[in-house]
């Protein structure tokens, strides 16, 4: 009898976050990606097993739900510095994009070949079968598209196979991944349970579970925006958006190419400069600190701006809400000039975390609560059945 894990992933335009079991394990790992060929030169071959599996990630990905199958790929650390890495293009749809579903079992795979599952998953030489219980997301704007549904049925039913490479540690390991279940939830949804519900699903929240509140998810293609009713997201007035971080990070990293010769590897540099606790807005020009507020504050300005139209829109459909949450990676990157917009503007009532990792981690955190508590149900009525047997 093969035994299931529990997974909640958030594939994110910057990073995919990942928690896994009784909590037991996370990663977070660049959602950027780079086709390679098999055999990838390494320096210092030898000591390949000594490195971190995480920085040098190179896969073979085999599944019928892929357009592109048993395609060969660099991924996350390792692919940011090719010269061919692709990262989600704006306008993109999450549910169609090889990109996500290659993340998705990549991320999987890594934790079904660690030491500490060898007691759960099977393994047959360098063949790992893993099953996995999945809670993941899509875009509120896809998920009322009907995507969710597709999406799901590409996960279900088949076994999608990664076969580690020129990976530290994992070289020649192979994961057959299969799901026991897939629930895909809206990103809103998701959100306003993060903000009123613990691990356990006990309300934390109490004032906030029956105000009436808007949750501004801004994410790297997408804008998320739900307004929460009555303990229930309103699907009538729930929007999702094409406006995210994203072209506005290439902006800046086409500009810092532009102006001072510098080229950053990926949006998670710009991302990583932008928010920094030290020398933020700096990089490095020749050995020299240089500043690059001027890019940056022009750049983010404008987008905060847009982001800022698409509340003062929402709040004036629904005139009795009480506060309003910005969440998600995009929120950490534009949250000082939302602040400051906001205190010379209208004034309204918003909040941002200022715990870093509480907003990025939000939606997998969220992921995990539902999955988690679906997984229970499903305990309770199986036990149920045998009981009455």
């Amino acid at each position: 009898m093969t035994n299931t894990r529990l997974a909640a992933i958030d594939v994110g335009n910057d990073s995919v976050k990942a928690i896994f079991g009784e909590m037991d394990y996370e990663v977070n790992i660049p959602n950027i990606m780079a086709h390679d060929i098999e055999d990838r030169p390494v320096i210092g071959i030898e000591e390949l097993n000594s490195k971190n599996p995480l920085e040098g990630i190179h896969v073979r990905v085999h599944s019928p739900a892929l357009k592109e199958n048993t395609a060969i790929y660099r991924v996350g650390s390792l692919a940011a510095k090719s010269s061919n890495a692709t990262e989600l293009d704006p306008g993109s749809s999450k549910a169609d994009e090889d990109q996500t579903l290659v993340m998705l079992f990549t991320t999987l795979a890594l934790d079904a070949v660690r030491e500490e599952n060898k007691a759960i998953f099977p393994q047959k030489k360098n063949s790992i079968d893993a099953t996995y219980m999945l809670g993941t997301g899509l875009p509120l704007r896809e998920a009322k598209e009907g995507k969710d549904a597709g999406y799901r049925s590409k996960l279900l039913g088949s076994v999608h196979q990664i076969e580690f490479l020129v990976t530290p540690k994992y070289q020649g390991m192979k994961v057959n991944l299969q799901f026991k279940d897939v629930k895909v939830y809206p990103e809103g949804f998701a959100a306003f349970i993060n903000l009123v519900m613990d691990n356990d699903l006990k309300i934390i929240n109490k004032e906030l579970i029956d105000k009436r509140i808007i949750i501004q998810d801004i994410g790297g293609l997408s804008t998320d925006i739900a307004v929460i009713k009555n303990r229930t997201v309103d699907d009538d007035k729930a929007q999702g958006y094409n406006l995210g971080v994203s072209e506005s990070l290439e902006a800046i990293r086409d500009e810092i190419l532009s102006k001072h010769g510098v080229e950053l590897d990926s949006r998670k540099d710009v991302v990583d400069i932008i928010t920094r606790k030290k020398d933020r807005n700096h990089i490095m020009v020749k050995g020299s600190r240089t500043s690059v507020h001027d890019i940056t504050d022009r750049i983010l300005l404008e987008l905060a701006k847009r982001q800022y139209r698409l509340l003062r829109n929402t709040w004036q459909k629904n005139s009795q809400t009480e506060i309003c949450y910005f969440v998600g990676g995009g929120s950490n990157v534009l949250k000082e000039y939302l602040k400051t917009m906001n205190n010379n503007l209208d004034g309204y009532n918003i909040d941002f975390f200022e715990d870093e990792k509480e907003s990025i981690w939000m939606m997998a955190n969220a992921y995990y609560k539902l999955i988690k508590d679906f997984a229970t149900k499903q305990e309770k009525k199986a036990a149920k059945e045998t009981a009455k047997k």
